[in-house]
């Protein structure tokens, strides 16, 4: 009887330790939850900034050229 009773309690300590365990780790984890709007807001800002580029290179006379030619030349029969 008295084996049955200490593997009770040490199934209760792992169990309190598992618990307490998983409160520390959401703790932790708590201060990263802004984390991915942060990111994606990082990310947006990058192609809108890369988006720009392509716009004032492609208004350049030389570009606009290369690219009304590249397109002529594709849907040219023969």
């Amino acid at each position: 009887m008295s084996d049955l009773i200490e593997s009770t309690r040490t199934a209760s300590r792992r169990g309190q330790r598992a618990r307490s365990a998983a409160r520390r780790a959401l703790r932790r984890l708590a201060g990263e939850r802004g984390a991915a709007t942060a990111e994606y807001a990082v990310a947006t800002m990058a192609a809108v900034g890369f988006a720009g580029m392509l716009v004032i290179i492609l208004r350049g006379d030389e570009v606009r050229t290369i690219l009304t030619d590249l397109v002529r030349n594709a849907l040219t029969v023969g």
